[in-house]
């Protein structure tokens, strides 16, 4: 006889207010988290340390978890190469988020990684998937356009004003960004759909975990590990932790009573949350047309996710601001 399933499995799903509630706060966690990694970075911090304190929280507190639920952690035969490849793509995707808050206001970071769900079904209909429809096609166009309001695009090739290096930089890695992580969700739907969310979300953790603390110990990122230069930095890196480790957790136990499918699109809260919390923490402000912008690239993305069963809710809500 096989052993029953846990009990956590056939709970009921939470009422729908109840869910959204909790959708709402763990999307303002996560906004929180890149606000409080601004404070460290403009304190000194290194991107590397950031992270690994995030992850290496997140990993202790995530284990712990999953052995007392007694969960295998064993992968289907061929499945350890997706997801080493997963893990490593999730890495790269926070590296490359965190450098981007580093550089450029944490709202415009924020807003350009959103647009993963165009490059997602980009990516699916070019490696065999469905043809995007007429109305993804316009949802799409409609957050291209909302992108280039929120970048200021009229305003900048109307001024002579310089725009430095660090800005396009910072542009572009929150791009990658959201590159990387379409790539990471093709690879759980389509090579990791039969994996246990514990088993993906834990391996995936210790993956990031390792991999900046090998690129601490080499160097590849020169002065990733620095220490913030006051308790300020301290504090910020200590509220990121928790901030981004409590959304994570309670996201995974809570996932199976949430309905996700139904629901995600709540979580894209989160780049409103950054633009006022940016505001309020750092006095950073976007102009009137940038926040129009931003207005249209989350009501698109909440209208392209919302009932895509393509994209695998549960994963979009446990993998998202790795």
């Amino acid at each position: 006889m096989s052993s029953p399933a846990p009990a956590h499995t056939l709970a009921p799903p939470f009422p729908r207010h109840l869910a959204v509630i909790i959708l709402l706060c763990m999307g303002c966690a996560f906004a929180g988290n890149h606000v409080a990694a601004r404070v460290a970075f403009d304190d000194g911090a290194g991107v590397l340390l950031a992270i690994l304190m995030r992850s290496g929280g997140t990993l202790l507190v995530l284990a712990g978890l999953v052995l007392w639920q007694r969960q295998s952690l064993r992968l289907p035969a061929g499945a350890w190469r997706w997801q080493l490849l997963l893990g490593l793509l999730i890495t790269a995707q926070s590296l490359c988020l965190y450098s981007a808050v580093a550089r450029v206001p944490v709202a415009l970071a924020l807003l350009v990684a959103n647009v993963f769900p165009i490059l997602l079904a980009l990516l699916t209909w070019a490696l065999g998937g469905p043809r995007p429809t007429a109305r993804t096609a316009m949802l799409m166009g409609l957050i291209l356009v909302g992108l280039v309001f929120v970048l200021d695009v009229p305003g900048r090739l109307a001024t002579t004003t310089h725009v430095g290096p660090q800005w396009w930089l910072g542009v572009a890695l929150a791009f990658c960004a959201a590159s990387v992580f379409a790539c990471a969700l093709w690879i759980t739907d389509h090579k990791l759909s039969q994996v246990r969310g514990s088993a993906r979300s834990l391996l995936t953790i210790f993956i990031v975990f390792t991999s900046v603390n090998l690129a601490g110990l080499t160097g590849a990122l020169p002065g990733g590990l620095n220490l913030p230069a006051t308790s300020t930095g301290w504090l910020a890196l200590a509220t990121l932790v928790v901030l981004y480790g409590t959304g994570f957790i309670v996201l995974f136990i809570s996932v199976p009573r949430l309905d996700m499918p139904r629901n995600a699109p709540v979580m894209n809260i989160e780049p409103l949350a950054t633009l006022v919390m940016g505001w309020i923490v750092l006095d950073q402000m976007l102009g009137t047309v940038q926040i129009l912008g931003g207005l249209i690239v989350v009501t698109g993305i909440v209208l392209l996710t919302y009932r895509k069963s393509a994209i695998k809710a549960d994963d979009l809500a446990q993998q998202r601001k790795n």
